[in-house]
Protein backbone atom coordinates (compact mmCIF):
# COMPACT_ATOMS: atom_id res chain seq x y z
CA UNK A 1 0.00 0.00 0.00
CA UNK A 2 2.06 2.72 -0.95
CA UNK A 3 5.14 2.43 1.47
CA UNK A 4 2.39 2.35 4.28
CA UNK A 5 2.59 0.63 7.34
CA UNK A 6 0.44 -2.51 8.15
CA UNK A 7 -0.48 -3.90 11.42
CA UNK A 8 -1.88 -7.36 11.98
CA UNK A 9 -4.03 -7.62 15.25
CA UNK A 10 -8.03 -9.39 15.58
CA UNK A 11 -11.14 -6.99 14.47
CA UNK A 12 -14.11 -6.91 15.76
CA UNK A 13 -16.10 -7.75 12.54
CA UNK A 14 -17.22 -3.97 11.34
CA UNK A 15 -16.08 -2.36 8.26
CA UNK A 16 -13.63 0.08 7.34
CA UNK A 17 -12.82 3.60 9.54
CA UNK A 18 -10.31 6.04 8.31
CA UNK A 19 -9.21 9.65 9.83
CA UNK A 20 -6.41 11.28 11.64
CA UNK A 21 -4.93 9.59 14.87
CA UNK A 22 -5.83 10.11 18.68
CA UNK A 23 -3.09 8.98 20.77
CA UNK A 24 -4.99 8.14 23.99
CA UNK A 25 -4.42 7.91 27.67
CA UNK A 26 -3.09 4.72 29.44
CA UNK A 27 -6.38 3.64 31.07
CA UNK A 28 -4.05 1.24 33.36
CA UNK A 29 -1.96 4.43 35.13
CA UNK A 30 -2.84 4.57 38.76
CA UNK A 31 -4.89 7.67 38.65
CA UNK A 32 -4.12 9.49 42.02
CA UNK A 33 -7.09 11.99 43.58
CA UNK A 34 -5.01 15.07 44.57
CA UNK A 35 -5.36 15.05 47.91
CA UNK A 36 -6.07 12.27 50.49
CA UNK A 37 -9.26 10.94 51.80
CA UNK A 38 -10.80 9.50 54.78
CA UNK A 39 -13.12 6.42 54.75
CA UNK A 40 -16.38 9.15 54.86
CA UNK A 41 -14.77 10.83 51.52
CA UNK A 42 -14.11 7.83 49.94
CA UNK A 43 -17.67 6.35 50.89
CA UNK A 44 -19.50 9.56 49.44
CA UNK A 45 -17.50 9.54 46.38
CA UNK A 46 -18.43 5.72 45.40
CA UNK A 47 -22.09 7.08 46.27
CA UNK A 48 -21.98 10.05 43.58
CA UNK A 49 -20.41 8.07 41.31
CA UNK A 50 -22.80 4.97 41.64
CA UNK A 51 -25.36 8.25 40.90
CA UNK A 52 -24.07 8.96 37.78
CA UNK A 53 -23.59 5.60 36.65
CA UNK A 54 -27.63 5.34 37.14
CA UNK A 55 -28.04 8.49 35.37
CA UNK A 56 -26.44 6.87 32.30
CA UNK A 57 -28.60 4.03 32.45
CA UNK A 58 -31.81 5.94 32.38
CA UNK A 59 -30.54 7.16 29.50
CA UNK A 60 -28.94 4.52 27.35
CA UNK A 61 -29.46 1.65 25.11
CA UNK A 62 -29.26 -2.03 26.58
CA UNK A 63 -25.83 -3.09 26.03
CA UNK A 64 -24.70 0.31 27.17
CA UNK A 65 -26.64 -0.57 30.17
CA UNK A 66 -25.27 -3.77 30.70
CA UNK A 67 -22.16 -2.20 30.74
CA UNK A 68 -22.93 -0.28 33.09
CA UNK A 69 -24.68 -1.96 35.97
CA UNK A 70 -21.30 -3.76 35.70
CA UNK A 71 -19.90 -0.94 37.64
CA UNK A 72 -22.74 -0.28 39.65
CA UNK A 73 -22.57 -3.92 41.05
CA UNK A 74 -19.07 -4.03 41.38
CA UNK A 75 -19.17 -0.42 42.98
CA UNK A 76 -22.01 -1.93 45.42
CA UNK A 77 -20.71 -5.29 46.35
CA UNK A 78 -19.21 -4.79 50.09
CA UNK A 79 -16.11 -6.47 49.23
CA UNK A 80 -15.05 -4.04 46.81
CA UNK A 81 -15.88 -1.02 48.84
CA UNK A 82 -14.15 -2.16 51.87
CA UNK A 83 -11.01 -3.84 49.50
CA UNK A 84 -8.27 -1.80 51.41
CA UNK A 85 -9.96 -1.42 54.80
CA UNK A 86 -7.73 -4.15 56.26
CA UNK A 87 -4.24 -2.35 54.89
CA UNK A 88 -1.87 -0.35 57.59
CA UNK A 89 -2.28 2.96 55.62
CA UNK A 90 -5.88 2.71 55.38
CA UNK A 91 -6.43 4.77 58.48
CA UNK A 92 -3.84 7.73 57.36
CA UNK A 93 -5.24 7.36 53.69
CA UNK A 94 -8.54 5.69 52.76
CA UNK A 95 -8.31 6.10 49.14
CA UNK A 96 -4.74 5.41 48.88
CA UNK A 97 -5.55 2.23 50.45
CA UNK A 98 -8.42 1.60 48.17
CA UNK A 99 -6.86 2.09 45.30
CA UNK A 100 -3.71 -0.25 46.05
CA UNK A 101 -5.66 -3.07 47.16
CA UNK A 102 -8.05 -2.62 43.70
CA UNK A 103 -4.60 -2.61 42.22
CA UNK A 104 -3.73 -6.26 43.89
CA UNK A 105 -7.21 -7.10 42.64
CA UNK A 106 -7.48 -5.40 38.87
CA UNK A 107 -3.68 -7.60 38.80
CA UNK A 108 -6.17 -11.13 39.69
CA UNK A 109 -8.15 -10.35 36.55
CA UNK A 110 -5.46 -9.20 34.34
CA UNK A 111 -3.23 -12.77 35.52
CA UNK A 112 -6.33 -14.90 34.83
CA UNK A 113 -6.17 -18.11 32.37
CA UNK A 114 -9.66 -16.92 30.58
CA UNK A 115 -9.85 -14.22 28.04
CA UNK A 116 -13.60 -13.10 29.53
CA UNK A 117 -11.91 -12.74 32.79
CA UNK A 118 -8.95 -10.74 31.56
CA UNK A 119 -11.02 -8.49 29.45
CA UNK A 120 -13.07 -7.28 32.77
CA UNK A 121 -9.96 -6.16 34.57
CA UNK A 122 -10.86 -3.31 32.47
CA UNK A 123 -14.10 -2.44 33.45
CA UNK A 124 -12.69 -2.48 37.39
CA UNK A 125 -9.95 0.18 36.55
CA UNK A 126 -12.80 2.20 34.71
CA UNK A 127 -14.59 2.03 38.03
CA UNK A 128 -11.65 2.98 39.69
CA UNK A 129 -11.27 5.97 37.52
CA UNK A 130 -14.78 7.39 37.66
CA UNK A 131 -14.50 7.48 41.57
CA UNK A 132 -10.84 9.03 41.69
CA UNK A 133 -12.42 11.53 39.30
CA UNK A 134 -15.27 12.24 41.75
CA UNK A 135 -13.04 13.12 44.41
CA UNK A 136 -11.09 15.52 42.35
CA UNK A 137 -13.66 16.66 40.16
CA UNK A 138 -12.99 15.95 36.87
CA UNK A 139 -13.98 14.94 34.03
CA UNK A 140 -12.56 12.28 31.49
CA UNK A 141 -11.44 14.42 28.19
CA UNK A 142 -13.49 13.65 24.76
CA UNK A 143 -11.47 13.01 21.47
CA UNK A 144 -12.10 14.56 17.75
CA UNK A 145 -14.95 13.50 16.22
CA UNK A 146 -13.88 10.76 13.66
CA UNK A 147 -10.91 10.32 14.93
CA UNK A 148 -9.07 6.79 15.41
CA UNK A 149 -8.92 6.55 19.29
CA UNK A 150 -5.27 4.55 19.39
CA UNK A 151 -3.87 2.89 22.99
CA UNK A 152 -3.10 0.21 25.07
CA UNK A 153 -7.24 -0.17 25.93
CA UNK A 154 -10.29 2.39 26.17
CA UNK A 155 -12.45 2.63 29.16
CA UNK A 156 -15.69 1.51 28.40
CA UNK A 157 -16.88 5.67 29.90
CA UNK A 158 -15.09 6.91 27.46
CA UNK A 159 -16.29 4.90 24.82
CA UNK A 160 -20.33 5.84 25.89
CA UNK A 161 -19.20 9.86 26.30
CA UNK A 162 -18.02 9.88 22.61
CA UNK A 163 -20.07 10.91 19.80
CA UNK A 164 -19.69 8.08 17.03
CA UNK A 165 -21.61 9.53 14.69
CA UNK A 166 -19.15 11.07 12.43
CA UNK A 167 -17.29 7.92 12.12
CA UNK A 168 -14.41 7.01 13.68
CA UNK A 169 -12.76 3.40 14.93
CA UNK A 170 -10.30 2.38 17.53
CA UNK A 171 -6.78 0.68 17.24
CA UNK A 172 -5.70 -0.95 20.30
CA UNK A 173 -2.26 -1.98 20.84
CA UNK A 174 -3.81 -4.94 23.59
CA UNK A 175 -7.78 -5.09 24.67
CA UNK A 176 -9.98 -8.06 23.99
CA UNK A 177 -12.67 -8.67 21.33
CA UNK A 178 -14.68 -10.45 24.84
CA UNK A 179 -14.27 -7.04 26.33
CA UNK A 180 -17.33 -4.77 26.81
CA UNK A 181 -16.15 -2.01 24.36
CA UNK A 182 -15.79 -4.63 22.00
CA UNK A 183 -19.55 -5.77 21.95
CA UNK A 184 -19.99 -1.95 22.45
CA UNK A 185 -18.18 -1.55 19.23
CA UNK A 186 -19.95 -4.02 16.90
CA UNK A 187 -23.36 -3.15 18.44
CA UNK A 188 -22.59 0.44 17.33
CA UNK A 189 -20.65 -0.60 14.14
CA UNK A 190 -17.73 1.05 14.98
CA UNK A 191 -14.63 -0.49 13.19
CA UNK A 192 -11.70 -1.84 16.10
CA UNK A 193 -8.64 -3.80 16.13
CA UNK A 194 -6.99 -5.24 18.97
CA UNK A 195 -3.93 -7.07 19.98
CA UNK A 196 -1.75 -4.92 17.54
CA UNK A 197 1.13 -5.04 19.76
CA UNK A 198 3.24 -1.56 19.67
CA UNK A 199 1.50 1.08 17.98
CA UNK A 200 4.22 3.78 16.60
CA UNK A 201 2.07 6.74 15.49
CA UNK A 202 1.50 10.07 16.86
CA UNK A 203 -1.87 12.33 16.84
CA UNK A 204 -2.94 13.25 13.54
CA UNK A 205 -1.50 10.67 11.62
CA UNK A 206 -3.95 9.12 9.29
CA UNK A 207 -4.91 6.14 9.45
CA UNK A 208 -7.42 3.26 8.34
CA UNK A 209 -9.11 0.60 10.16
CA UNK A 210 -10.53 -2.81 9.13
CA UNK A 211 -12.22 -4.22 12.03
CA UNK A 212 -13.12 -7.17 9.51
CA UNK A 213 -9.68 -7.97 8.47
CA UNK A 214 -8.15 -7.04 11.85
CA UNK A 215 -5.53 -4.64 10.58
CA UNK A 216 -4.35 -1.10 11.16
CA UNK A 217 -2.85 0.91 8.06
CA UNK A 218 -0.78 3.82 8.97
CA UNK A 219 -0.07 6.81 6.71
CA UNK A 220 -2.35 5.16 4.19
CA UNK A 221 -2.56 7.66 0.54
CA UNK A 222 -6.25 8.81 -0.38
CA UNK A 223 -6.00 6.03 -3.39
CA UNK A 224 -5.42 3.13 -0.76
CA UNK A 225 -8.27 4.52 1.23
CA UNK A 226 -10.35 4.76 -1.54
CA UNK A 227 -9.38 1.30 -3.08
CA UNK A 228 -10.01 -0.61 0.46
CA UNK A 229 -13.27 1.53 0.70
CA UNK A 230 -14.80 0.31 -2.60
CA UNK A 231 -13.74 -3.42 -2.00
CA UNK A 232 -16.54 -3.61 0.68
CA UNK A 233 -19.23 -1.27 -0.65
CA UNK A 234 -21.47 -3.66 -1.48
CA UNK A 235 -21.13 -5.18 2.89
CA UNK A 236 -21.10 -1.58 3.89
CA UNK A 237 -24.04 0.09 0.97
CA UNK A 238 -27.38 1.22 3.44
CA UNK A 239 -28.69 2.11 -0.85
CA UNK A 240 -30.45 -0.33 -2.69
CA UNK A 241 -29.84 -0.49 -6.76
CA UNK A 242 -32.04 1.68 -8.59
CA UNK A 243 -35.83 -0.06 -9.00
CA UNK A 244 -35.43 -2.25 -5.44
CA UNK A 245 -36.87 -0.76 -2.20
CA UNK A 246 -35.47 -2.00 0.91
CA UNK A 247 -39.43 -3.38 1.57
CA UNK A 248 -39.36 -5.47 -1.31
CA UNK A 249 -39.08 -9.60 -1.03
CA UNK A 250 -35.87 -10.53 -2.75
CA UNK A 251 -37.72 -13.68 -4.53
CA UNK A 252 -40.49 -15.92 -3.63
CA UNK A 253 -38.49 -18.37 -1.45
CA UNK A 254 -36.26 -15.49 0.30
CA UNK A 255 -36.71 -14.90 3.92
CA UNK A 256 -35.03 -11.24 5.15
CA UNK A 257 -35.10 -10.88 9.08
CA UNK A 258 -33.35 -9.01 11.51
CA UNK A 259 -31.31 -10.00 14.96
CA UNK A 260 -31.67 -7.92 18.19
CA UNK A 261 -31.29 -7.92 21.75
CA UNK A 262 -33.90 -5.45 22.33
CA UNK A 263 -37.14 -4.42 21.51
CA UNK A 264 -36.04 -0.86 21.98
CA UNK A 265 -33.84 -1.72 18.74
CA UNK A 266 -36.97 -2.41 16.55
CA UNK A 267 -37.14 1.45 15.31
CA UNK A 268 -34.00 1.30 13.37
CA UNK A 269 -35.13 -1.43 11.44
CA UNK A 270 -36.53 -0.63 7.79
CA UNK A 271 -39.17 -0.74 6.81
CA UNK A 272 -40.60 -4.32 5.30
CA UNK A 273 -38.36 -6.52 7.16
CA UNK A 274 -40.15 -9.66 7.40
CA UNK A 275 -39.84 -10.08 10.82
CA UNK A 276 -37.62 -10.96 13.68
CA UNK A 277 -34.92 -13.68 13.46
CA UNK A 278 -33.06 -13.71 16.88
CA UNK A 279 -34.14 -11.70 20.01
CA UNK A 280 -31.29 -12.60 22.48
CA UNK A 281 -33.00 -12.83 25.35
CA UNK A 282 -30.20 -12.79 27.65
CA UNK A 283 -29.50 -9.46 25.97
CA UNK A 284 -32.75 -8.05 27.77
CA UNK A 285 -31.51 -9.38 31.39
CA UNK A 286 -29.75 -6.39 33.60
CA UNK A 287 -28.89 -7.85 36.54
CA UNK A 288 -29.44 -11.30 37.98
CA UNK A 289 -33.04 -10.36 39.63
CA UNK A 290 -34.44 -9.93 36.02
CA UNK A 291 -33.92 -13.81 35.57
CA UNK A 292 -36.66 -14.68 37.74
CA UNK A 293 -38.90 -11.51 36.82
CA UNK A 294 -41.40 -12.90 34.75
CA UNK A 295 -43.81 -9.85 33.58
CA UNK A 296 -40.89 -7.98 32.77
CA UNK A 297 -39.96 -11.00 30.21
CA UNK A 298 -43.50 -11.01 29.43
CA UNK A 299 -44.05 -7.69 28.93
CA UNK A 300 -40.52 -7.19 26.65
CA UNK A 301 -41.70 -10.04 24.51
CA UNK A 302 -44.97 -8.52 24.20
CA UNK A 303 -43.45 -5.37 22.65
CA UNK A 304 -41.54 -7.04 20.31
CA UNK A 305 -44.63 -9.47 19.09
CA UNK A 306 -46.69 -6.03 19.13
CA UNK A 307 -44.29 -4.64 16.42
CA UNK A 308 -44.07 -7.37 14.45
CA UNK A 309 -48.02 -7.84 13.99
CA UNK A 310 -48.46 -11.53 12.07
CA UNK A 311 -44.73 -11.82 11.48
CA UNK A 312 -42.62 -14.19 12.98
CA UNK A 313 -40.73 -13.46 16.42
CA UNK A 314 -37.89 -16.24 17.16
CA UNK A 315 -37.19 -15.72 20.68
CA UNK A 316 -33.87 -17.45 21.86
CA UNK A 317 -33.83 -18.98 25.25
CA UNK A 318 -31.25 -17.46 27.73
CA UNK A 319 -27.51 -18.32 26.23
CA UNK A 320 -25.95 -17.79 29.26
CA UNK A 321 -22.37 -19.31 30.19
CA UNK A 322 -19.35 -18.92 28.17
CA UNK A 323 -18.62 -15.24 27.42
CA UNK A 324 -22.05 -14.14 29.66
CA UNK A 325 -21.48 -14.69 33.47
CA UNK A 326 -24.97 -12.86 34.95
CA UNK A 327 -25.46 -14.50 37.75
CA UNK A 328 -22.26 -16.28 38.20
CA UNK A 329 -23.56 -19.63 37.05
CA UNK A 330 -20.85 -20.39 35.58
CA UNK A 331 -17.80 -18.67 37.52
CA UNK A 332 -16.11 -22.00 38.60
CA UNK A 333 -15.83 -23.26 34.93
CA UNK A 334 -12.37 -24.01 33.76
CA UNK A 335 -13.37 -23.91 29.75
CA UNK A 336 -16.73 -21.92 30.07
CA UNK A 337 -17.48 -22.37 26.63
CA UNK A 338 -17.28 -25.89 26.66
CA UNK A 339 -18.86 -26.22 29.95
CA UNK A 340 -22.11 -25.28 30.98
CA UNK A 341 -23.62 -22.86 28.55
CA UNK A 342 -26.95 -21.90 26.70
CA UNK A 343 -29.50 -25.60 27.29
CA UNK A 344 -27.39 -27.28 29.30
CA UNK A 345 -26.95 -24.29 32.00
CA UNK A 346 -31.04 -24.35 31.85
CA UNK A 347 -31.69 -27.54 32.41
CA UNK A 348 -29.07 -27.79 35.02
CA UNK A 349 -31.11 -24.98 36.59
CA UNK A 350 -34.37 -25.09 35.76
CA UNK A 351 -36.30 -22.62 38.03
CA UNK A 352 -34.81 -20.43 35.30
CA UNK A 353 -36.28 -22.13 31.95
CA UNK A 354 -39.33 -22.58 33.89
CA UNK A 355 -39.89 -18.73 34.86
CA UNK A 356 -38.71 -18.03 30.90
CA UNK A 357 -41.31 -20.90 29.72
CA UNK A 358 -44.17 -19.04 31.42
CA UNK A 359 -43.49 -16.39 29.80
CA UNK A 360 -43.33 -16.94 26.72
CA UNK A 361 -46.08 -19.18 26.55
CA UNK A 362 -47.95 -16.32 27.56
CA UNK A 363 -46.41 -14.10 25.07
CA UNK A 364 -47.58 -16.51 22.74
CA UNK A 365 -51.42 -15.57 22.35
CA UNK A 366 -49.90 -12.20 21.33
CA UNK A 367 -48.40 -13.15 18.00
CA UNK A 368 -46.34 -15.58 16.04
CA UNK A 369 -44.09 -16.43 18.34
CA UNK A 370 -41.28 -19.45 17.90
CA UNK A 371 -38.55 -20.41 20.56
CA UNK A 372 -35.38 -21.16 19.98
CA UNK A 373 -33.18 -23.60 21.78
CA UNK A 374 -29.45 -22.81 21.99
CA UNK A 375 -25.86 -25.06 22.33
CA UNK A 376 -28.81 -28.10 21.57
CA UNK A 377 -25.87 -31.01 21.57
CA UNK A 378 -27.74 -34.14 21.97
CA UNK A 379 -31.83 -34.94 21.46
CA UNK A 380 -32.77 -35.54 25.25
CA UNK A 381 -31.74 -31.78 25.94
CA UNK A 382 -34.85 -30.99 23.03
CA UNK A 383 -37.14 -33.59 24.68
CA UNK A 384 -37.15 -32.19 28.50
CA UNK A 385 -37.13 -28.96 27.28
CA UNK A 386 -40.35 -29.73 25.75
CA UNK A 387 -41.75 -31.88 28.72
CA UNK A 388 -41.10 -28.35 30.93
CA UNK A 389 -42.84 -26.38 28.78
CA UNK A 390 -45.49 -28.46 28.44
CA UNK A 391 -45.85 -29.05 32.61
CA UNK A 392 -45.83 -24.54 32.51
CA UNK A 393 -48.87 -24.95 29.98
CA UNK A 394 -50.90 -27.44 32.34
CA UNK A 395 -49.81 -25.11 35.25
CA UNK A 396 -51.39 -22.03 33.43
CA UNK A 397 -54.15 -23.46 32.13
CA UNK A 398 -55.43 -24.48 35.86
CA UNK A 399 -54.72 -20.74 36.56
CA UNK A 400 -57.07 -20.36 33.81
CA UNK A 401 -54.35 -17.97 32.13
CA UNK A 402 -54.38 -17.74 28.71
CA UNK A 403 -50.85 -19.53 26.83
CA UNK A 404 -50.11 -20.87 23.40
CA UNK A 405 -47.60 -23.42 23.02
CA UNK A 406 -44.89 -21.90 20.42
CA UNK A 407 -42.58 -23.91 17.65
CA UNK A 408 -39.71 -24.84 19.10
CA UNK A 409 -36.42 -25.10 17.40
CA UNK A 410 -32.67 -25.72 17.76
CA UNK A 411 -29.68 -23.63 16.72
CA UNK A 412 -26.96 -25.63 15.11
CA UNK A 413 -23.97 -24.58 16.47
CA UNK A 414 -22.32 -27.95 17.68
CA UNK A 415 -20.11 -29.90 15.25
CA UNK A 416 -21.89 -32.46 16.54
CA UNK A 417 -25.74 -31.61 16.41
CA UNK A 418 -24.72 -30.41 12.87
CA UNK A 419 -23.75 -33.71 11.33
CA UNK A 420 -26.53 -35.76 13.25
CA UNK A 421 -29.58 -33.41 12.66
CA UNK A 422 -31.48 -35.71 11.11
CA UNK A 423 -32.15 -37.15 14.90
CA UNK A 424 -33.48 -34.00 15.63
CA UNK A 425 -36.81 -34.76 14.75
CA UNK A 426 -38.54 -33.72 17.65
CA UNK A 427 -37.56 -29.95 16.77
CA UNK A 428 -40.14 -27.79 14.29
CA UNK A 429 -37.22 -25.70 12.86
CA UNK A 430 -33.39 -25.39 12.29
CA UNK A 431 -30.93 -21.55 12.32
CA UNK A 432 -27.17 -21.84 11.72
CA UNK A 433 -25.34 -20.10 14.70
CA UNK A 434 -22.00 -19.96 12.67
CA UNK A 435 -19.80 -17.79 15.19
CA UNK A 436 -20.15 -20.72 17.84
CA UNK A 437 -20.35 -23.75 15.25
CA UNK A 438 -17.12 -22.44 13.85
CA UNK A 439 -15.09 -21.92 16.73
CA UNK A 440 -16.02 -25.86 17.50
CA UNK A 441 -15.19 -26.54 13.96
CA UNK A 442 -11.92 -25.27 14.50
CA UNK A 443 -11.41 -25.95 18.17
CA UNK A 444 -10.02 -21.92 18.17
CA UNK A 445 -11.74 -19.25 20.15
CA UNK A 446 -13.57 -17.01 18.82
CA UNK A 447 -12.50 -14.01 21.06
CA UNK A 448 -8.32 -15.16 20.81
CA UNK A 449 -6.17 -12.86 19.54
CA UNK A 450 -3.59 -15.89 19.94
CA UNK A 451 -5.41 -18.70 17.32
CA UNK A 452 -7.47 -15.80 15.48
CA UNK A 453 -5.88 -16.68 12.04
CA UNK A 454 -7.04 -20.11 12.72
CA UNK A 455 -10.83 -19.01 13.43
CA UNK A 456 -10.71 -16.77 10.23
CA UNK A 457 -9.76 -19.69 7.98
CA UNK A 458 -12.72 -22.54 9.20
CA UNK A 459 -14.68 -20.78 6.13
CA UNK A 460 -14.28 -23.28 3.79
CA UNK A 461 -14.69 -26.78 6.28
CA UNK A 462 -18.22 -24.42 7.66
CA UNK A 463 -19.65 -23.97 4.26
CA UNK A 464 -18.80 -27.83 3.71
CA UNK A 465 -20.81 -28.67 7.08
CA UNK A 466 -23.49 -26.14 6.24
CA UNK A 467 -24.05 -27.49 2.88
CA UNK A 468 -24.38 -31.33 4.39
CA UNK A 469 -26.85 -30.07 7.23
CA UNK A 470 -29.01 -27.62 4.87
CA UNK A 471 -29.31 -31.03 2.92
CA UNK A 472 -30.23 -33.06 5.87
CA UNK A 473 -32.97 -30.65 7.08
CA UNK A 474 -34.23 -30.54 3.29
CA UNK A 475 -34.60 -34.31 3.61
CA UNK A 476 -36.32 -33.71 7.36
CA UNK A 477 -38.81 -31.53 5.53
CA UNK A 478 -37.69 -29.03 8.28
CA UNK A 479 -37.26 -25.25 8.02
CA UNK A 480 -33.79 -24.32 8.29
CA UNK A 481 -31.94 -20.61 8.44
CA UNK A 482 -28.97 -18.70 9.16
CA UNK A 483 -28.66 -16.22 12.09
CA UNK A 484 -25.01 -15.66 12.62
CA UNK A 485 -22.69 -13.15 11.36
CA UNK A 486 -21.70 -15.60 8.18
CA UNK A 487 -25.39 -14.37 7.09
CA UNK A 488 -24.41 -10.53 7.11
CA UNK A 489 -21.03 -11.26 5.09
CA UNK A 490 -21.29 -10.26 1.32
CA UNK A 491 -18.86 -12.41 0.12
CA UNK A 492 -20.28 -15.59 1.61
CA UNK A 493 -24.01 -14.89 0.51
CA UNK A 494 -23.68 -16.73 -3.20
CA UNK A 495 -22.09 -19.78 -1.50
CA UNK A 496 -24.85 -19.84 1.14
CA UNK A 497 -27.40 -19.67 -1.38
CA UNK A 498 -25.76 -22.11 -3.45
CA UNK A 499 -26.02 -24.22 -0.21
CA UNK A 500 -29.90 -23.80 -0.57
CA UNK A 501 -30.37 -21.35 2.42
CA UNK A 502 -33.40 -19.33 2.16
CA UNK A 503 -33.67 -17.61 5.35
CA UNK A 504 -30.85 -14.99 6.54
CA UNK A 505 -31.59 -13.04 9.53
CA UNK A 506 -28.95 -10.17 10.07
CA UNK A 507 -28.17 -6.96 12.53
CA UNK A 508 -30.56 -4.04 11.30
CA UNK A 509 -27.68 -2.09 9.83
CA UNK A 510 -26.98 -4.60 7.62
CA UNK A 511 -31.18 -5.28 6.24
CA UNK A 512 -30.69 -2.75 2.77
CA UNK A 513 -27.06 -4.54 2.24
CA UNK A 514 -28.24 -8.13 2.29
CA UNK A 515 -31.34 -7.29 0.10
CA UNK A 516 -29.00 -5.45 -2.36
CA UNK A 517 -26.94 -8.50 -2.57
CA UNK A 518 -29.28 -11.06 -2.71
CA UNK A 519 -30.81 -8.67 -5.82
CA UNK A 520 -27.09 -9.09 -7.53
CA UNK A 521 -27.13 -12.69 -7.04
CA UNK A 522 -30.74 -13.35 -7.90
CA UNK A 523 -29.80 -10.56 -11.57
CA UNK A 524 -26.17 -11.32 -11.92
CA UNK A 525 -26.03 -7.72 -12.33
Amino acid sequence: MSGARNLLGQGNGVGLAAGPAHVGPDPFTTATASHSGDPHSLAAAMEAAIGDLKALIDVSEPRSRDVLEFQVEMLSDPAIRDIGIERPDAEADAVLAWVSALEEYVAGFESSEDEDIRARAVDVIDMRNRVLAVLDGTKPADFPAGSIFVGIDIAPSLFLAHDWSAGGGIALSAGSTASHVAMLARARSVPMVVGLGPIPVEDGVRLLVDGRQGNLVVDPADGDVAAAMSLVTPAAETSVPRGLSVGSKIGDDITCLVNIGHPNELAAVPAGCEGIGLLRSEFLMTSAADLADEERQYRLYGEALHWAAERPVTVRLLDLGGDKTLGGFDAAERNPFLGLRGIRLLLAHPDLLRVQARALLRAAVLGNLKVLLPMVTVESEIAETRRIFAQEAEILARRHVMARMPEIGMMVEVPAAALMLDRFDAVDFFSLGTNDLAQYLMAAARDSAAVSSLYNQARPALLRLIRQTVLMAQEMGKPIGICGDLAGDAETLAELLACGLTQFSVAPHQLAALKTGLEHAKTGR
